[in-house]
């Protein structure tokens, strides 16, 4: 895999001439890694949705180095403001009214809005800054698989279609961010993520609203597709036992019925660990070419509402 690069100044900086000549990058985050590329100009972010082979009327997060640069591309009311405040650099991208000042239609899918994130990860940083302007940065995976977590999982599923891969360490997050809508003094969820609803209330001090059933034809934020974040072996969600050529992926003691192989999520049944060990998980059960990928309860509380969300959507059974 000789197009991973070790982040170091020299590769930041190779990684920062490789946007200015139009290409794309692979960008570690602490979230995810990113298909990364400059988020002004419509024909980079047409080489992204082209290599991701991702619909182009789902947006894109344009990755900034935090509130001052963000401030340049959206509309940020008060409540944006506190929650850019309160949770960047961050898992968490905020969609606000766009101002028209650079980032290119097809970044925002057409869309009056746009998503903003600043990451928490100083290889990203450094990049942003470097490069000086918003890095359209989806995950960096064939559109609809399973999210990389390391350099490794981003040169398996993309190849040579990248020149530079920065390898900024596995994800420690493991969980693309949370989205959240900022409209006419409202706070939507429209995507969950590390942080969770609660978290946000509870900073802001005022409700988050969840929308009903997404429209996957037309989402306002990234991450809406009702099936997405797939393995190519079928899911099966609160299993409690597996067969031989099956792969079981364990919360916890491994059930008696669990016949054949297994990967733990978290033996201590930490969430935290759950999420970053998730898509790993899932992408080395999916390499023994099982049957079925079963997959142990989960429960729905604080982060693990993130967690069954992705599972959902991998299983294609929301």
């Amino acid at each position: 895999m000789n197009n991973i690069y070790p982040a170091n100044s020299l590769n930041i900086e190779r990684a920062i001439e490789t946007l200015q000549n139009g290409e794309l990058i692979g960008l570690p985050t602490e979230t995810v890694y990113g298909l990364g590329g400059d988020a002004t100009r419509d024909d980079v972010v047409a080489k992204i949705f082209a290599t991701k082979n991702r619909p182009n009327f789902n947006p894109l997060i344009s990755h900034v180095t935090g509130l001052e640069m963000a401030s340049k591309y959206g509309v940020f009311d008060e409540i944006a403001l506190k929650i850019a405040e309160k949770f960047w650099q961050g898992p968490l991208t905020i969609v606000v009214p766009k101002n028209n000042a650079g980032v290119c239609d097809l970044a925002c899918a057409g869309l009056e809005t746009i998503a903003i994130r600043a990451p928490n990860h100083p290889v990203a940083q450094e990049i942003i800054s470097g490069f000086g302007k918003p890095i359209a940065a989806p995950s960096a995976n064939v559109s609809g698989s399973i999210s990389p977590t390391s350099a490794r999982d981003v040169a398996a599923e993309l190849g040579d279609k990248l020149g530079v891969i920065i390898d900024g360490g596995d994800c420690i997050v493991g969980l693309e961010s949370t989205v959240v809508g900022v409209f006419d003094g409202e706070i939507h969820l429209l995507r969950k993520g590390f942080f969770t609803a609660a978290d946000i209330e509870k900073a802001i001090g005022k409700r988050v609203l969840t929308p009903s059933l997404n429209d996957e034809n037309a989402p306002k934020s990234p991450g809406m597709l009702l099936r997405h974040y797939s393995p190519k072996t079928p899911m099966i969600l609160n299993a409690e036992s597996a067969d031989e050529d099956e792969v079981f992926l364990a919360f916890g003691k491994v059930p008696t019925g669990v016949k054949g192989a297994f990967i733990q999520l978290s033996e201590s049944q930490n969430l935290t660990e759950v999420a970053a060990n998730l898509y790993r998980a899932m992408r080395n059960a999916d390499l023994q070419n099982p049957k079925t990928i079963k997959v142990a309860h989960i429960p729905n509380v604080g982060l693990g509402e993130a967690i069954n969300d992705r599972l959902v959507r991998a299983a294609g059974t929301i």
